[in-house]
Parts: structure tokens; C-alpha cells; sequence
């Protein structure tokens, strides 16, 4: 997780409350992040059993407005954002010409004003240079560098929003709102990226410290860090940009076809439709896949992963020991004949061979809440 210390590291507004409990900080996308308070274990295990609450504040929000907003949107993703309704979000794919993954991203409706997106930390000032420069028509991009982002996540993560605003109990998950919580203009989402059910708040930056301990005035909540946070969304099967997806990686080979609106395929109106039509006709060449790691020590990014006869065919894009799980677990890309569940591979850890299987994915049960049909 961590990246060697520059001397220009940024700091989110929860920098002091950060350092004020203790929290072990390091470089991450840019910026001196929290890694861990406890300890990455204990915040894992504390997510999953109560409330974590995470400083996310270093990924980018903007508000993308006009009257062409969502239509020009569309062009660089291949989710359908005109059948969105209000109140909604969606995880999309900023894709490139080619069919690469540029970014992935959240985008929703929170009010009737266009469309309120976060996209990474470490792509943001691309994201927002290659948007500024390529919407056309009525659509202008709105950088919101004055607020924060907090996200809170885990079973217990609802009653405690709860008791600040009820109406956040009957949000379910992928729905959005603009309201006035903990007395300022919120931007509030039930989405995360643990595979637990919780909420991202982007609240002012002047208030995020005062928010963010009241938060922890509930027993239930504590700080976690970027390392437990690293584990959550691994045990959960989600890519992190930069390892698992990259400007080179298309949806296809990512197994994130879910991102790929039917009606937008059909259109085929989005940057690199060409190339996914093709690998969804033809299925990649290679894809991304589980694996559960047998032996050995964990598998970290760039192992290298080999078939059964011990020929190499791939590479561990994120990996290590599931505290959930009690083994190992990675994610690696593979040739497509390669990718049936079941098939046992190799991990190579240190330079020895390490069984592996290909498993499902997620490795972890999701936990989102998810509103009873009526």
C-alpha cells in the first residue's frame, strides 16, 4: 500500500486528527495517508464486526452540469447514465480509446444537477484534465477540491448514521442523496468499497474534522486505516487502478462486465466499444481471476503464477492472507483456458512453487443492503 516519502506530500483536512491519534502515516497516491492505528488486523476484523470509519478525502469529486451533462458523460464510459434516475449511483469505467481502463469510478444523481463523480486519488488530476478538455455542448466539469470524503463502513454502520439522520436507514445500496447532515450541505452515498454495507460522505473540508469526531464519539466506530482498508476490498474481489486495472486493461479481461450497460454495448457509442464487442463475441485472451493460495508464504503483486507444468502464464496483480478466510488469497491475470474455476495453478512465493486454485470471486461474501422488492 504504502510509496517511498517525497518531500511534496499532500495532506487531507483530517491530517492533524489523523496524527492526534496516533495514527502510523506514509505516502499513498500523493499524500500522507493513515496506513494503520491499531493495527492492520484488528481494524480488518473491527470493520467487518462493528463500524470503520476511513479518510478518503484524497480521491477527486467534481460535478459534471449542463444540459448535455450525462449525454457527453457517456461518451467515456459504457454505463447508462440517461436511464439513472435521481437519487441513484452507479460504478462505471472511464475507458480510453482503445478500450483501456483509465480510471474506475463512481457516478450518481444525488439532486437534479447533472452528476456528482469520485474518481481515485492517483488519476484524478488526469481524469479531470482529459473531462475538462474533451466535454463538448453544454457540459461543464466542476472540480470540488473544498470538501471531504469520509467513508464509514460495516454491520453497524447504518444504525450509527442512523441516529445523526434517520432517513439514511432506508437508503439502500447505490443510492445517493443531497441533504443537510451534522448541520452542513453533504453529498451521502450507501456504497463503499469493503464489500460491507456502509456510506461515503462528502462533506465541507472545514467541517471534516468536527465530523469526523463526532463519529468516533460512538463506540461502535473507530479510524481504520488504508492498509485494513487494502485487505477489506481484496477479501471482496474489487481491483484497485494501478494493479488490477490499468489504461491497458479492458472490462472484459477485468471480468467487470457488469459495468457494461446492455444498451450501451448494443449502441455501441462509448470510447473502445470496438474492442469490447470483439472480447465479448470472442471472449480476451486473458482475464482476471481468484486464487486461493494453498502453501507457502502469501503471494504479493507481481508473483509470478504458472500452470500445472510449471510454465508461466501470468502475474499476482494483488495478493496476501485473508484474516476473514485464515489463508491466502490473490487476484492474478490468466489465459482464458485457464480461468474455469478449479484449475490448479502455481504461485511462485520467493522463488518456490506454492499451489494455487482458481476460486470464485468474492473470496469474501459482499454485505450491501439491498432494499426488499415491493
Amino acid at each position: 500500500m504504502a510509496e517511498p516519502a517525497t518531500d511534496a506530500l499532500k495532506t487531507t483536512p483530517l491530517h492533524t486528527a489523523h496524527k492526534a491519534l496516533g495514527a502510523r502515516m506514509a505516502a499513498f497516491s500523493g499524500y500522507d495517508m493513515p496506513i494503520q492505528y491499531e493495527g492492520v488486523l484488528a481494524e480488518h476484523r473491527w470493520t467487518r464486526e462493528h463500524a470503520g470509519l476511513f479518510d478518503v478525502s484524497h480521491m477527486g469529486q467534481c460535478r459534471i452540469t449542463g444540459e448535455d451533462a450525462v449525454t457527453q458523460f457517456e461518451r467515456f464510459v459504457p454505463g447508462d447514465y440517461q436511464a439513472l434516475k435521481a437519487g441513484k449511483q452507479k460504478y462505471s469505467l472511464l475507458l480510453n480509446q482503445d478500450g483501456g481502463i483509465m480510471d474506475d469510478l463512481m457516478a450518481g444523481r444525488p439532486d437534479h444537477d447533472g452528476l456528482f463523480v469520485v474518481v481515485n486519488a492517483g488519476n484524478k488530476e488526469a481524469d479531470f484534465e482529459y473531462l475538462k478538455n474533451n466535454l463538448e455542448g453544454s457540459a461543464f466539469l466542476m472540480r470540488l477540491d473544498n470538501r471531504a470524503l469520509l467513508a464509514i463502513q460495516g454491520p453497524e454502520a447504518a444504525e450509527v448514521m442512523a441516529a445523526h439522520e434517520p432517513v439514511l436507514a432506508e437508503m439502500g445500496f447505490m443510492e445517493c442523496a443531497r441533504l443537510m447532515l451534522f448541520g452542513c450541505d453533504c453529498f451521502v452515498s450507501r456504497s463503499g468499497y469493503t464489500g460491507e454495507d456502509g456510506y461515503e460522505i462528502s462533506v465541507p473540508a472545514e467541517e471534516a474534522e468536527r465530523i469526523w469526531n463526532t463519529l468516533l464519539e460512538d463506540a461502535r466506530v473507530k479510524p481504520i486505516g488504508l492498509g485494513a482498508r487494502d485487505s477489506l476490498r481484496l477479501e471482496a474481489g474489487l481491483p484497485l487502478h494501478g494493479h488490477d486495472i490499468d489504461a491497458f486493461t479492458s472490462p472484459v479481461e477485468a471480468a467487470l462486465g457488469f459495468a457494461l450497460s446492455k444498451s450501451r454495448r448494443e449502441a455501441g457509442n462509448f470510447n473502445g466499444a470496438e474492442r469490447v464487442a470483439k472480447e465479448m463475441a470472442e471472449g480476451p485472451s486473458r482475464v482476471r481471476v481468484g486464487l486461493a493460495v494453498k502453501e507457502g508464504a502469501p503471494s504479493r503483486e507481481g508473483a509470478e503464477v504458472a500452470d500445472a507444468d510449471g510454465q508461466v502464464i501470468g502475474k499476482v496483480t494483488s495478493g496476501g492472507p485473508s484474516p476473514t478466510l485464515g489463508r491466502n488469497i490473490a487476484m492474478a491475470y490468466v489465459p482464458a483456458r485457464l480461468a474455469a474455476l478449479g484449475t490448479e495453478l502455481k504461485v511462485i512465493v520467493r522463488g518456490k512453487p506454492a499451489a494455487a486454485e482458481v476460486v470464485a470471486m468474492p473470496f469474501v461474501a459482499q454485505r450491501y443492503y439491498r432494499k426488499p422488492k415491493a
